[in-house]
């Protein structure tokens, strides 16, 4: 067997469809197909059920697959060694970045990346945290930026950073007229989340409760993905929600005066980068981690105050 045969099968297994496995590993299907079959013929055993579509890897198959990665993560580790030895920043750094941190943290470090490794290319996906883990483990990334703990076999975990909730809340809501939030002030209806998915809403429903009556108005269900809409909700309607701390540092002053923090101890979320175990990429990584650091809100470095970590 060979290596290319393996990155087919791998290819066939990410894209469920030998066309589209063929146009990404940039060969005809021809080729694919008859190079797959060989393996397969050399195995003697089928590493996919072509009787279905999309198609999908025997049960042998599945294992081989699995092997197939490590394999190829190893390969690519050497010539990685190389470019180390040689203090060489260069090659595709994919990143995934969950919606509710983006627009917040990216700006701060990015620009600032780029112009210090030009040579590297840089592609950044948002995503939600299961869609990381998946593409991590398929090798779609490279690394991501969520909110941990997750405990997932294979992944590894870099803690970043800890990051505050607020409460944004209306003028006409009670919570407004509070100089600090305590959890049982939650306990209180108009409470606005992002749709199903999103790490963030399971961990405000944490906070706040999960069986109680949500978004704001009873006659109105409106589903998001993003933060910025229900804050333009609650500023025309009702209600609130719960913020992280980097959504409310662009906010104009009229905004702001619709925060409320939270007394000690702070609720607080994780950021971190995650890697599968095989760490590839490690000096762009590390690389990416230090800029992160470096261009923090000092608010954000410091954290001196009691917190309580909120999981998901």
């Amino acid at each position: 067997m060979t290596l290319t045969q393996l990155d087919y099968i791998v290819a066939v297994d990410t894209h469920r469809h030998f066309a589209t496995a063929a146009e990404n590993c940039h060969v005809t299907q021809p080729t694919l197909s008859m190079q797959i079959q060989k393996l397969e013929d050399e195995l003697g055993v089928l590493v996919f059920d072509r009787s279905k579509q999309p198609v999908v890897p025997t049960e042998t198959g599945q294992a081989i697959l699995a092997q197939a990665r490590e394999v190829l993560r190893a390969a690519r580790r050497i010539p990685e060694i190389v470019s180390e030895s040689k203090n060489d920043f260069q090659g595709d750094l994919r990143i995934g970045i969950i919606p509710t941190l983006a627009p917040y943290l990216l700006p701060y470090f990015i620009g600032e990346f780029i112009a210090k490794y030009p040579s590297v290319s840089v592609q950044i996906q948002e995503l939600v945290t299961e869609q990381i883990v998946e593409r991590l483990r398929n090798g779609l990334i490279d690394v991501g930026l969520v909110v941990t703990p997750l405990s997932e076999n294979g992944i590894t975990e870099m803690p970043l950073f800890r990051e505050p909730f607020v409460v944004y809340a209306a003028n006409s809501h009670p919570l407004a007229q509070a100089d600090v939030i305590l959890p049982e002030d939650l306990q209180t209806e108009g409470l606005w989340l992002l749709t199903e998915g999103h790490c963030f809403r399971n961990q405000v429903m944490n906070l706040c409760g999960a069986d109680r009556q949500l978004n704001g108005n009873a006659t109105l269900r409106y589903e998001t993905g993003s933060l910025e809409t229900l804050i333009k909700l609650i500023d025309r309607q009702d209600g609130f929600t719960l913020l992280p701390y980097l959504a409310t540092f662009d906010m104009d002053e009229v905004r702001r005066s619709r925060i409320r923090p939270f007394g000690a101890p702070q609720p607080v979320r994780e950021v971190s980068l995650v890697i599968h175990r095989s760490f590839l990429k490690r000096q762009l990584i590390n690389a990416l981690q230090r800029e992160i650091l470096a261009h923090l809100p000092t608010e954000l470095v410091a954290g001196k105050q009691p917190v309580k970590l909120v999981g998901l």
